[in-house]
């Protein structure tokens, strides 16, 4: 496969990905679909892994890619979209540091649990488990407020993980084959480039 195709490929693969960190980030300042528990939601959320790491640090490089397996002309003649392979060899590593970002303050988020009401006490309930509450779910009723924190949390996290560990391993992909397009260039002849 071409370095060009691939790249395309590549970005088209990310760039949904990031959509889905930023809508699965956004979700988690709703809880159960209700706006007034902002001031109770856990610093993971705050943090935004989602939406900036693996969501626009992770959208760039994936247009970028998408770019780079197009048409690439730089300057006064056809370097075999070499140009564009080298912004998407920065962009790519960009992107790995965001997905580690998102990677690691969701599994942050899934080890301490979420910040819910239990005894008319707000605190990190879960946090002492270790992460042992996920695979205990009669320990999730104990959160009174705000309702169903606990599975709406998990689930949105560990999409949030797998998704961040898929744009890790892509972006990975995209930097190696970045390189390669860099140095060797693309294999398609003049004018079949799409």
């Amino acid at each position: 496969m071409c370095t060009g195709q691939c790249a395309r490929c590549l970005g088209l693969s990310l760039i949904p990905l990031s959509l889905i960190c930023i809508i699965a980030n956004a979700l988690l300042l709703v809880p159960n679909g209700e706006t007034t528990w902002t001031d109770n939601l856990s610093l993971q959320v705050w943090l935004m892994g989602g939406f900036i790491g693996g969501g626009l640090m992770v959208l760039c490089p994936g247009i970028a890619a998408v770019r780079a397996g197009g048409k690439g002309c730089c300057g006064a003649g056809c370097c075999g979209n070499r140009c564009r392979m080298f912004r998407s060899v920065f962009s790519s590593a960009f992107g790995i540091l965001g997905a580690l970002y998102c990677l690691s303050v969701s599994g942050a988020g899934l080890r301490i649990g979420p910040k819910c009401l239990v005894n008319e006490v707000w605190d990190y309930h879960f946090l002492e488990t270790q992460g042992s509450y996920l695979r205990n779910d009669t320990l999730w009723d104990l959160c009174e407020k705000p309702p169903k924190v606990v599975p709406w949390n998990v689930t949105l996290f560990s999409l949030l993980v797998v998704a961040s560990s898929l744009e890790v391993v892509l972006c990975g992909i995209q930097l190696v084959n970045a390189t390669l397009g860099v140095f060797c260039g693309d294999c398609r002849k003049k004018g079949t480039a799409q």
